[in-house]
């Protein structure tokens, strides 16, 4: 078989301080022993892709170039941020961690996978065709699409490994904020199911009734002026010691430890100047709000802030267990990890000046689909 022509969305930043988005044909060489060439019919755009798709690059400098089938983007990026990007200056890099799509040539030892929806995630997903290992493909069942399949990997093993880490860490609630998203909308259809007290977060009245909906109890809108009274209620009633902050900036990380301190204050038979003896940790998974991390300290002595990524985590749970949590995304895939999208876009459409505006924005519930 000869190499398969592709066309792909790259990233690139400059030494001088541009970045530089546009598409490139490329060949995607024929799959070897055991690998697969899926032809990409849906992959979405995370917050996580867009590191990487846009980085620290000024939105505001935007400027489009090129023509509406073959679009050029240019935004400069802040000279301060160029030492940390080093590594990457100058490389034209694919974007895209996750997608799906159909398998339609395999190397010897993966032919039974030509013809089947599978999802996939490792990169260079915002693309016509990519080559991928079998083993690393999520093979969906019969009948599943490949737009149900895109976002297999991401949010829906991101919020099972919430779950992994509370019971890992000994700890017997959760606490997550912009919990209206796709990811916290099945968080709370994850912890329903298996009896996870959980205390959600969220800044606007529709996104407190999209999770009424679902069924979640202990919701909390931190836009309130009682949000600390109804956080402290909901910290009580759950025991919840454990919160994955999507928001990163600000001070919601230190108000959910003085909540969490507060409510073990409750319970507590004698006074100590130390604070609780009960540990309290807020892990940072996301960046929705880039400003400093503010902690005022009224929390006692005993709690951690720290970060979080899935990838890690994965590869120090053992490999029985995560082919567990992949096989139960994949038949739940069309009801607890259900996605659902705002708007599809080609790829070159994902390089329009609107659609850059508006996904760059990563605001909670809004999502968008690349169908290449």
């Amino acid at each position: 078989m000869t190499a398969q022509q592709s066309r792909q969305i790259r990233s690139t930043i400059t030494a001088e301080g541009k970045l530089r988005l546009n598409l490139e044909t490329t060949s995607v060489p024929a799959p070897q022993a055991n690998e697969v060439l899926i032809r990409v019919q849906a992959t979405p755009i995370n917050p996580s892709d867009l590191g990487l798709l846009i980085g620290p690059a000024d939105v505001g400098s935007l400027q489009v170039s090129g023509s509406a089938d073959d679009p050029v983007v240019t935004m400069d990026v802040p000279k301060a941020m160029l030492p940390a990007l080093a590594a990457r200056l100058n490389e034209s890099m694919p974007v895209g961690n996750e997608g799906a799509g159909e398998v339609v040539a395999a190397g010897s030892g993966a032919e039974h996978l030509i013809g089947k929806i599978v999802g996939i995630a490792g990169g260079a997903m915002y693309s016509e065709y990519v080559v991928k290992p079998a083993a690393a493909c999520l093979v969906m069942n019969q009948g599943t699409s490949a737009e149900q399949a895109a976002s297999c990997f991401v949010n829906p093993l991101t919020s099972l490994c919430m779950v992994e880490t509370m019971r890992k860490e000994n700890h017997t609630g959760l606490v997550h904020t912009a919990a209206a998203s796709n990811l916290g909308q099945m968080l709370v259809k994850i912890c329903k199911a298996d009896n996870v007290p959980l205390v959600t977060i969220v800044r606007k009245p529709e996104q407190v009734k999209i999770l009424q909906d679902l069924g979640a109890e202990h919701i909390c809108n931190s836009s309130d002026p009682d949000f600390m009274e109804q956080l402290v209620k909901a910290l009580s009633a759950t025991g919840a010691t454990l919160a994955f902050d999507a928001i990163g900036g600000g001070e919601l990380a230190s108000q959910i430890l003085a909540g969490m301190e507060t409510a073990a204050n409750l319970n507590a038979k004698e006074y100590s100047r130390y604070g609780s003896t009960v540990h309290k940790q807020v892990y940072i998974y996301g960046g929705l709000d880039r400003s400093p991390t503010v902690l005022k300290r009224s929390y006692g002595m005993i709690w951690s802030v720290g970060g979080w990524l899935l990838t890690p985590f994965l590869q120090g749970l053992g490999q029985e267990k995560v082919q567990q949590l992949r096989q139960r995304v994949v038949n739940e895939i069309d009801t607890t990890f259900a996605s659902h999208y705002d708007k599809r876009l080609t790829m070159a459409e994902a390089l329009s000046a609107d659609a850059i505006q508006a996904y760059s924005k990563q605001a909670t519930g809004t999502k968008y689909l690349i169908t290449p």
